[in-house]
């Protein structure tokens, strides 16, 4: 799936209709887009953007390491909008994992459990990052939360239950063996939960992880074809005849594909000219 001619990635590309959760767990990820916005983010970071009416970016994978591997691992999420969010003024926000609230729990045989809240919080007293403002994510009561679940060999921990009208998925994405709500699985599954009832979680061998997605649906019907996701297929014909037409504001990077310098940090410049590092989330 890589493309580039020098560094591996995804040249220029466009979205309409919906928001990308990026959380870059390994490696780096260097970003440009339409709006004049640039980064290099990784090792945990998480950048949010809402394509809304249209945007064009481009993620590339910077090879930082010339004496080893350059390991990437990431997750990106496509979050849908509401329709009367779809054609939102496009908005690119970046959070260090410096900002990301991290919680550790220990059960009474010692087992650990850590939670990373990229989105929404399981528990109080956790704050984690504002979503965009025209995101289903922004309101408290669409119940939107994304966060990864890593438990040590052995342990357990409860999934509390939360508002029965949610959609509750959890992406079991490494180790081996696992308990959830009384039944084994397997590595590579994915598990419907209910979401108005505590799950219990044991850890059978190895250190696993876990993806939970949850939020309350948006209830409208959903086309999507390539970059785009809209309510109707005359919505989608209209997004492809607008980039066609326009370019969604046209690409203001001198390539396809553009990278950092190798030696590069991690830094995020907003379309305003603003540059922030990971220094002013501490």
């Amino acid at each position: 799936m890589y493309h580039g001619d020098r560094v591996p990635g995804f040249p220029q590309h466009p979205h309409r209709g919906f928001e990308t959760v990026t959380i870059a767990r390994h490696g780096f990820v260097d970003h440009s887009d339409s709006l004049g916005a640039s980064a290099r983010f990784g090792e945990g970071d998480l950048q949010w953007m809402t394509a809304g009416r249209g945007i064009v970016h481009s993620e590339m994978f910077p090879l930082v390491h010339q004496d080893q591997a350059n390991r990437t691992e990431l997750f990106q999420i496509w979050l849908n909008l509401p329709s009367r969010s779809k054609m939102a003024e496009p908005y690119f926000s970046m959070f260090w994992k410096e900002a990301i609230p991290t919680h550790t729990a220990i059960d009474a045989a010692g087992g650990e459990t850590t939670v990373v809240s990229y989105a929404g919080a399981l528990s109080d007293g956790q704050t984690p990052p504002n979503p965009p403002p025209e995101s289903w994510a922004a309101s408290a009561e669409n119940q939107i939360v994304i966060c990864t679940i890593k438990m040590a060999p052995g342990a357990s921990w409860t999934l509390p239950a939360t508002d029965p009208g949610c959609t509750r998925r959890l992406f079991f994405f490494r180790g081996a063996l696992a308990n959830v709500a009384g039944q084994d699985v397997a590595v590579g599954n994915a598990i419907t939960l209910s979401a108005g009832a505590d799950i219990a979680l044991s850890n059978k061998t190895e250190e696993s992880e876990f993806l939970l997605l949850q939020g309350r649906p948006i209830g409208e019907p959903v086309a999507q074809h390539g970059p785009f996701v809209m309510n109707n297929r005359d919505e989608l014909r209209q997004a492809f005849e607008d980039y066609q037409r326009t370019a969604f504001g046209g690409w203001p990077w001198p390539d396809h594909a553009p990278a950092h310098l190798r030696q590069s940090t991690r830094f995020a410049r907003y379309p305003d000219g603003r540059t922030i590092t990971p220094t002013d989330a501490v």
